[in-house]
């Protein structure tokens, strides 16, 4: 399936182009001694002409017949390429930066790929519960490794500390699988999914 990219995506975003759109699927979560639950989930990466994606995940809990018994949690954040960053980008607080895009044209970007021809990225995932990750990884082709390079926690959060995230696009479906450090445990397995554009699920 050929990936479509945007008229009105930044080339910045180009190596994202995969990830953009809605999903939807199912997946398998657990942790530590917990017994494995099956979940459903809806995921919402988008743009809106800047040199980031926004990302939406709501997840819920199913029945034995497949059906939505009740909402988890939500996540959301903003992924982009790791760079630095110049007067010509937005921030801090709401300073606007310039008009025009810091990188112009597909060349550009090309300058930033790292040493094994993938693009370093940055990602922020905010949790209701107090609990905020970022996370630092690559990009290469369809294809994303991450794991946190800080969580910030309040005072009265759970205890969560590391984790780390892989994403795929295999046959047109995006699979995902997350291991998270929490609770006292080391970093272990706590949910998967495969996940369908809801355009394509039909």
């Amino acid at each position: 399936m050929p990936i479509e990219i945007p008229s009105d995506l930044t080339p910045e975003l180009v190596p994202f182009a995969w990830l953009l759109g809605h999903w939807e699927g199912v997946g398998v979560l657990g942790y530590n001694d917990a017994e494995e639950r099956q979940f459903g989930q809806i995921v919402d990466f988008t743009h809106n002409g800047q040199p980031y994606l926004e990302y939406r995940a709501e997840s819920y809990l199913l029945d034995d017949e497949g059906n939505r018994t009740r909402l988890i949690t939500v996540e959301n954040g903003f992924w982009q390429i790791d760079r630095k960053l110049g007067e010509q980008d937005l921030g801090p607080g709401l300073l606007p930066g310039a008009e025009e895009p810091a990188l112009k044209t597909a060349a550009d970007v090309e300058k930033l790929r790292n040493g094994d021809e993938g693009f370093d990225i940055l990602a922020t995932i905010n949790h209701p519960g107090g609990v905020s990750e970022l996370y630092v990884g690559v990009i290469d082709g369809p294809r994303i490794q991450m794991a946190t390079d800080a969580v910030m926690r309040g005072a009265h959060a759970k205890e969560y500390t590391a984790a780390s995230r892989m994403f795929g696009l295999v046959n047109g479906e995006l699979m995902w699988a997350w291991d998270m450090a929490a609770q006292g445990q080391q970093l272990s397995s706590h949910a998967s999914a495969r996940l369908r554009k809801a355009d394509d699920a039909a």
